[in-house]
């Protein structure tokens, strides 16, 4: 297996390179446990995790990794990961042939001084308002990363921002130049 290479792309402020993978696993009491102390044990970063029930099945789980390409070898990553019993399949995605996507949910407070700028960033951002009342609103953007990058650092100018990031999932693109 050739190795893609790695997203190299910023990230919140620090530019960074990173592999992701997509792992099919069962979907078993102490499996994500057992991946987590795998990557642990030989010093690997994770910079993202995700997990949920792949394809609508509850027998199997897809863990979507993002890891540090500098803190470890990707050869060594799927090699160990590959003598994990649950782990049924490895997909290694290069980020150009891969649909990704993360969620950022974010709540300000809101007042006459700040509302129109505060809107204006969430139609900028293409971001969508989920909630709302006298002093504050939440606000959501199901995006790319980059996208949810540009979100966190508009929103950085506003003070007291409660924020939250899922991490990323991803999937092989269906075609090489099918792009979203």
């Amino acid at each position: 297996m050739t190795a893609p290479e790695p997203y190299a792309g910023v990230t919140t402020h620090t530019p960074v390179r990173h592999h992701i993978l997509s792992v099919l696993v069962e979907n078993k009491a102490g499996v994500l446990a057992r991946i987590a102390g795998l990557f642990a044990r030989r010093g690997f970063n994770i910079y993202s995790l995700a997990v949920a029930p792949a394809e609508g099945h509850a027998r199997f789980s897809r863990v979507t990794i993002v890891v540090d390409a500098e803190s470890a070898p990707l050869e060594q990553i799927v090699g160990q990961l590959n003598k994990l019993v649950n782990v049924v399949d490895i997909k290694d995605l290069a980020p150009r042939d891969a649909l990704e996507r993360e969620l950022l949910l974010a709540t300000l407070p809101v007042d006459d001084g700040n509302r129109a700028a505060v809107l204006e960033v969430v139609a900028n951002a293409a971001a969508s308002i989920v909630d709302v009342n006298a002093t504050s609103l939440s606000v959501v953007l199901a995006g790319t990363p980059h996208a949810c990058d540009l979100l966190e650092r508009a929103l950085e100018g506003f003070s007291d921002v409660e924020l939250q990031r899922t991490g990323r999932v991803a999937l092989p693109r269906l075609t090489q130049t099918e792009s979203l």
